[in-house]
């Protein structure tokens, strides 16, 4: 239901939000979303806060290019990349549009972007977690971005490091939203 999501920047006003699907900076080329802030369950957005936390205490925050996402663009996405380690199927829900999925990278202080292995929507070798021909400084901001969501209950995808799922998130049905 539209009422279990959340505006994340309601509840973490410092939190970054730049929703590539928002832009025609995605790997559709073009804008899907026709809303422009990050909606997530509560749940997901009490652990989000806890890991903003951690991260302001080091002079890092967190930026997030995805939360939820309606079933009818989890459906475009499949059409144009029909790959499970991508893409979820569907038929089977997907993991965004439950609402307790997140797609972030880390900050600095100032709102500029830490170096990753590879850009957000990369779908090569390099957004794999374990990549190890990235540079020490992209491994490392990597590791952290990952060590932070973890102990805060997230668990993340092999193929992309910026995704992350509150642990559990199978329990949780698809919603079938539209803004």
């Amino acid at each position: 239901m539209k009422s279990d999501l959340i505006d994340v920047q309601l509840y973490i006003p410092q939190i970054r939000v730049d929703l590539k699907y928002a832009t025609s900076n995605n790997f559709t080329g073009q804008p899907v979303y026709h809303f422009d802030r990050c909606f997530l369950l509560k749940e997901v957005v009490l652990r989000l806060s806890q890991v903003q936390k951690e991260l302001e205490a080091v002079d890092l925050g967190l930026k997030i290019w995805d939360g939820f996402r309606p079933l009818a663009v989890q459906w475009k996405f499949w059409e144009l990349m029909p790959d499970r380690r991508y893409v979820a199927d569907p038929r089977e829900g997907g993991r965004h549009t439950r609402g307790t999925a997140v797609d972030v990278t880390l900050v600095s202080k100032d709102g500029k972007e830490l170096p990753m292995p590879s850009d957000f929507d990369d779908f090569s070798e390099k957004a794999r977690r374990d990549y190890a021909q990235a540079s020490i400084e992209e491994i490392a901001n990597r590791e952290l971005l990952c060590s932070v969501m973890e102990k805060n209950d997230f668990i993340g995808l092999p193929t992309e490091w910026w995704h992350f799922d509150l642990l559990g998130w199978e329990k949780y049905p698809p919603l079938n939203v539209r803004f």
